[in-house]
């Protein structure tokens, strides 16, 4: 298989379309650049810090979502267990331990490859994110705060009632 290389002029920079759905549901933003832009926005459990960057010479939309729960040293190795578990869960994107800042995050990209991206498909990114950290955010804090090991930690998250009380 041979590379081709095909030179296309995006008619829409994503950013800007993850912009536009960022004013309509007013959440706070701030524009750094044509390539990037990083959003509040309000979950159940936290503020969740995203940033969209548009990276061109891969052709792909990545997204990082943080929040703020720093990870201790001492607790390290078992948030690594923990993301092993959770990653084993998710089907699209995947956490990370941001090691120089002590921080978990959701990361997950859409690549575009000469195509252009739609406002449902950047919606999609973002609310698989905000979906998968309102999901598992428990869990690490069980680690962190209460001390559990991953194992316990994911039990507690995984846990689904049925029925009504």
């Amino acid at each position: 298989m041979t590379h081709v290389d095909f030179e296309t002029e995006r008619l829409v920079n994503p950013v800007d379309t993850v912009e536009h759905i960022a004013a309509l549901n007013d959440w706070a933003f701030d524009r750094s650049g044509d390539n990037e832009i990083s959003i509040s926005v309000a979950g159940n459990w936290t503020d969740y810090h995203i940033s969209f960057t548009w990276m061109d010479e891969i052709e792909a939309l990545h997204l990082a979502c943080a929040f703020d729960l720093k990870v201790p040293e001492s607790r390290r190795r078992e948030i690594i267990e923990l993301l092993s578990r959770i990653n084993e869960q998710l089907w699209i994107g995947h956490f990370d331990l941001w090691q120089q800042e002590g921080v978990v995050i959701f990361r997950h990209a859409l690549p575009l490859a000469g195509a252009e991206a739609s406002a449902r498909q950047c919606e999609a990114l973002l609310e698989a994110a905000i979906e998968s950290c309102e999901r598992f955010y428990q869990s690490f804090q069980f680690v962190i705060w209460a001390g559990k090991p991953a194992s316990e930690a994911m039990e507690s998250v995984l846990f689904e009632t049925a029925g009504e009380a």
